[in-house]
């Protein structure tokens, strides 16, 4: 009576909590496997949250520097613009303004932010502004080369930042020696300024080639991103598919069969009953009754 009134409390136990196994020692094989599992499980939570990350500083890079794309397309036409020789030195002046505010609008973007408040395109120094305007010169980059890779799956590592001098690509120009010598972004615009404002047409011209080369940067990093954002998405459905694997595999040996259970417990309420009744019965009788 006693055993069948354990393996009752037992029965209850389990379709109280709906599992299988409530203590470890109950079944120490089945209990390993779903730890096992359940540490798997959390190791695909941690990718699918840095999978979200990743995705959404990309979304944020990507945007970005379409803005960059569509403001050095404007620059290309006030500078094409400005190289027209029936333009007088005023009117050259004006599309240097503008060319100015373009310029400031780039740097803008240059320093941007994502929704943790680190900067895009500072490297791994994430809380330094990329780009700090200099006392005598154009912008410097304040940031590192640092590229940080993180975890998104057991085989699998995908970057998680970027560098300013990746997105914002300085151009290679020849001196008056035909020494080349690398000539930073934001220089390009600061130089192609100074010309609209000076009338210089060599240089004006010289900028608007440079401006081609500063698109083109632009355009192989927006490759780059369209092409690491396919990748999380990949990554994505692999860790949702091994997700829905694990989950189903688990309840096979952690959750409770209702049906079962329920057909069990009633038939052990029916040998306790039984065990109840006979020890019953059993208890009252007396040596007189067995000699009898």
């Amino acid at each position: 009576m006693s055993s069948v009134q354990s393996k009752l409390t037992q029965t209850q136990a389990q379709l109280a909590q709906g599992k299988q196994v409530i203590n470890a020692s109950d079944a120490p094989n089945q209990a390993a496997n779903i730890q096992r599992l359940k540490s798997i499980l959390n190791r695909q939570d941690s990718y699918q949250s840095s999978l979200n990350t990743v995705k959404s500083r990309l979304e944020s890079e990507d945007a970005t520097l379409q803005s960059v794309s569509n403001l050095l397309v404007r620059a290309k036409e006030v500078s094409v613009q400005g190289a027209n020789d029936t333009l007088s030195a005023s009117d050259r002046k004006v599309l240097g303004t503008e060319m100015q505010a373009l310029r400031d609008q780039l740097m803008s973007l240059a320093n941007t932010k994502d929704s943790n408040g680190n900067y895009l395109f500072s490297g791994s120094r994430v809380k330094q502004a990329p780009f700090v305007e200099s006392a005598n010169g154009s912008p410097i980059y304040m940031g590192d080369q640092t590229r940080m890779n993180v975890r998104v799956g057991e085989e699998r590592s995908i970057p998680i930042n970027r560098t300013g001098t990746d997105a914002f690509v300085p151009v290679t120009r020849a001196d008056n020696n035909n020494r080349d010598s690398g000539v930073g972004f934001f220089q390009v615009f600061d130089d192609l300024i100074a010309g609209l404002n000076g009338s210089k047409g060599n240089d004006i011209r010289r900028g608007i080639g440079e401006l081609d080369t500063l698109k083109e940067g632009v355009s192989l990093v927006q490759a780059q991103i369209g092409t690491n954002l396919n990748v999380v998405d990949q990554q994505t459905s692999v860790v949702e598919d091994t997700t829905l694997n694990l989950k189903t595999t688990l309840s096979s040996i952690e959750d409770l069969d209702y049906a079962s259970a329920i057909t069990k417990m009633n038939q052990q309420m029916l040998s306790l009953e039984a065990a109840q009744s006979s020890f019953a019965k059993i208890s009252q009788l007396n040596l007189f009754n067995y000699i009898k």
